[in-house]
C-alpha cells in the first residue's frame, strides 16, 4: 500500500509515518518543514519505503498531481497551529491551511480513486461549548482565525468528497501530547509551552488560577485513531478523538514537575475541553489508552533524546525528487 502524508515531518506526523512504515506501507512525505523537523524522522532514514519531498503545498506554482498518482491512502496533517499568531497573521493561515488543502484535494482528485482520505481536523472549532463533553454535533464556533481555518479546510474535505466521490473522513484532535512535542513558539499549546520552559529550567506559566481543564490526548492514541479511521469503510464523517476523561493544568504541572507562575487569564478561552468520544467507539471501536500520567511518564523519559536529537539535512535523506511512484516501480 502507498500512502502519503502530509506534515509528516511535524509531531503528529512523524508518529503516524512510524505507523505506517510498521504496517508495510509505502510512505511518502510532503512537508515544508515550517514547524515540522527533519529529526523527528531521523531514525527511520534507513528505511527504503520511506521517501520525504520538501515543498510548499500552498505554492502555485508547484505541480502536486504526480505525487498523488497510485496512491492509496492520504492522510493531510500538514498546516499552521497556534492562536496567537494566527490572530496576527490571518492571511498566511488561511493559505497554509485552507488554500493548501484545496490544492492537495484536487492533486487527488485528478488522480482518481483512493481508498481514503484522512484530514486532520482540530477541537478548537467547537469555540466555547455549551456542552460537556462536547459532541460531533456540537455549534462550530472558531473563535480565532486557526480555528477558522481549520474549520474551512474540514468543510471543504467533506464536500469534495461528497462531490466528487472521495472518501474522506475528518477527526477533530483535542489537545494532543507526547514525545516530539513542538516546543518552539511562545503561544502553542499548553504542552509545549512547558516542555519548553522545562527545558530551559523556567517556571511554567500557568494562564489564570490553572484549574481549567483539558482533555489531554496522547499521540500514540491519536494515531491508532487515525489508522482505523483510514482502514474503515465510513466515508464523509466527523470523529471527536479524545482521552474521554479531563485534566486540570495544574494536574499537568504536578506531574511535569517544576515551579509555576500564574499570569492573565486570556479572553476566548475554554475552561473545559472535554471530548464526546462516543461516536468513534461505536463505529470505529477505538477508544484511548493511555491515561495522564502514563503518558507524561513516557515523554519525560523521551524528552532529552528528542531535544537533543542530531540535525539532519536533506542531503542525508531520500528525497523523492522525482515522482515516487516510477522508482517504486523499477525497483519491483
Amino acid at each position: 500500500m502507498k500512502a502519503v502524508v502530509t506534515g509528516g515531518c511535524g509531531f503528529i506526523g512523524s508518529h503516524l509515518v512510524e505507523k505506517l512504515l510498521a504496517e508495510k506501507f509505502e510512505v511518502l512525505v510532503l512537508d515544508n518543514c515550517s514547524t515540522g523537523r527533519l529529526q523527528n524522522l531521523s531514525h527511520l532514514s534507513h528505511l527504503p519505503n520511506l521517501k520525504i519531498q520538501v515543498l510548499d503545498l500552498a505554492d502555485d506554482t508547484q505541480d502536486l498531481n504526480s505525487f498523488f498518482k497510485e496512491v492509496d491512502y492520504v492522510y493531510h496533517l500538514a498546516a499552521l497551529a497556534d492562536i496567537v499568531p494566527s490572530i496576527e497573521n490571518p492571511s498566511e493561515y488561511y493559505r497554509s491551511n485552507v488554500h493548501a488543502t484545496l490544492r492537495v484535494l484536487e492533486a487527488v482528485r485528478k488522480a482518481g480513486q483512493i481508498k481514503k482520505f484522512v484530514y486532520a481536523a482540530s477541537s478548537s472549532c467547537y469555540g466555547i461549548p455549551d456542552h460537556y463533553p462536547t459532541p460531533e454535533t456540537a455549534e462550530v464556533k472558531p473563535q480565532y482565525p486557526y480555528a477558522l481555518t481549520k474549520r474551512m479546510g474540514e468543510e471543504l474535505v467533506l464536500h469534495w468528497g461528497k462531490l466528487y466521490n472521495i472518501p474522506a473522513l475528518s477527526l477533530r484532535f483535542f489537545n494532543v501530547y507526547g514525545p516530539r512535542s513542538r516546543t518552539s513558539g511562545t503561544y502553542g499549546a499548553v504542552f509545549g509551552v512547558f516542555l519548553a520552559q522545562k527545558l530551559a529550567g523556567k517556571p511554567m506559566t500557568v494562564v489564570g488560577d490553572g484549574t481549567q481543564t483539558r482533555d489531554f490526548t496522547f499521540v500514540t492514541d491519536i494515531v491508532e485513531a487515525i489508522f482505523a479511521a483510514s482502514q474503515s469503510e465510513l466515508k464523509n464523517e466527523i470523529f471527536n478523538v479524545g482521552s474521554g476523561t479531563h485534566q486540570s493544568v495544574n494536574r499537568l504541572v504536578e506531574l511535569l514537575g517544576g515551579d509555576k507562575v500564574h499570569i492573565p487569564k486570556r479572553p476566548g478561552e475554554p475552561d473545559c475541553t472535554f471530548a464526546d468520544v462516543s461516536k468513534i467507539k461505536t463505529l470505529l471501536g477505538w477508544s484511548s489508552r493511555f491515561t495522564l500520567v502514563e503518558g507524561v511518564k513516557i515523554l519525560l523519559q523521551q524528552i532529552n533524546y528528542w531535544s537533543e536529537a542530531p540535525v539532519w539535512t536533506p542531503e542525508s535523506i531520500q528525497i523523492a525528487t522525482k515522482p515516487w511512484f516510477d522508482s517504486l516501480a523499477k525497483k519491483n
